[in-house]
């Protein structure tokens, strides 16, 4: 895999994490960007900000991009990352649509 397939956002989206840089990550994401994890949906910066404190890099979270796929939506990938850390360790997809050179929507669930 190159990182020439992988969006400049998700690359932005694993190495702001994976060096704790919360505004990196935070800007990131567009002003309207949603993220869901396992059903529970957080909006905007603020939304975004609270789930990266209690979930991400407030769990000194670390990814390492697995695989990633491309979809029907050219706008949309879904990339597995190995997940570890102080929260949840494992390798699963999220699902990542971009805007540009920013995260719009993400999905932590697994894919159909």
């Amino acid at each position: 895999m190159t990182d020439d397939h992988v969006p400049a956002a998700l690359r932005a989206f694993i190495d702001s994490t994976n060096r704790g840089d919360t505004e990196a990550f935070l800007d990131g994401f567009t002003d309207d960007a949603s993220l869901d994890d396992w059903g529970r949906v957080f909006h905007g910066r603020d939304g975004i900000a609270s789930w990266n404190e209690t979930d991400n890099i407030g769990k000194r979270a670390h990814f390492e991009l697995v695989g990633i796929e491309a979809t029907d939506a050219a706008d949309t990938v879904i990339a597995t990352l190995a997940v570890s850390g102080g929260g949840y360790n494992g390798t699963g997809p999220i699902t990542f649509t971009v805007a540009g050179d920013k995260l719009r929507r993400v999905v932590i669930a697994p894919t159909d």
